[in-house]
């Protein structure tokens, strides 16, 4: 007996005594399934065969999607905790001027953003001494600057976070940052009843890292946990 016939004999064995080898394999079993259909001819219609192709072309789409839902759900997990991070960092900090320093320092780190800016709606004078030292961070505005920014109007309602991708055309948030954002994050910031608005942006100078279609909901949890400690320090 040759060698090839031993062969075929102890794949035959093996096939037999553990089938589910061939079943499991895609590429054996579409290999097998294209040598029977060439066996009937061209004139018959082999319906399992194309039932078959049919369920392995669900199975594909369902293996794609299962992938794309564990990516989802790795990359949400990810950003909360990332968000979380950045929230205990952020309440660390027993002065206020520290508290401002750390969103453009840890904070901004923290949540892999490229700048962080506070914008207050006010009417104290830019020159004020406090502001100009925290000039890198905090940005004051007249009144009604934060609806004209982000275009609030009747048509268009307000909400309280806006992603998107610009190329800023003024240096007055981002100061020397202004050149490269190319995507920001919009947090509207409402301290309490008699106080004017504030907003938090973060720019990236990645245009796809804020995009327009993107989840807002752990910004808006952001947000408000803001807007809690700056009551506090207001108060």
């Amino acid at each position: 007996m040759t060698s090839t016939a031993i062969a075929e004999i102890d794949l035959r064995d093996k096939i037999i005594a553990d089938p589910e080898v061939v079943l499991e394999d895609p590429d054996v079993m579409r290999a097998l399934i294209a040598a029977n259909e060439k066996q009937l001819g061209s004139n018959i219609v082999d319906l399992r065969g194309i039932a078959m192709e049919r369920l392995e072309s669900r199975l594909d789409r369902l293996e794609d999607t299962h992938r794309s839902v564990i990516a989802a759900a790795y990359e949400n997990l990810a950003g909360t905790n990332q968000v979380h991070r950045a929230i205990l960092r952020m309440l660390d900090p027993n002065e206020f001027e520290n508290f401002l320093r750390d969103l453009g320092g840890d904070v901004a780190d923290i949540l892999r953003v490229d700048c962080v800016r506070l914008v207050l709606e006010t009417v104290q004078s830019a020159d004020d001494p406090a502001v100009k030292r925290l000039g890198d961070v905090l940005t004051v505005a007249e009144p009604g600057f934060i609806d004209g920014y982000l275009g609030t109007s009747r048509s268009k309602p307000e909400r309280q976070v806006t992603l998107r991708q610009l190329k800023p055309n003024s240096d007055m948030i981002y100061g020397e940052a202004t050149d490269y954002i190319r995507s920001e994050a919009a947090l509207r910031l409402d301290f309490g009843q008699g106080r004017l608005p504030g907003m938090l942006i973060m720019g990236s100078e990645d245009p796809h890292h804020f995009k327009p279609n993107q989840g807002t909901d752990l910004l808006a949890f952001f947000a408000g946990v803001f807007e809690r400690a700056m009551r506090r320090w207001l108060s």
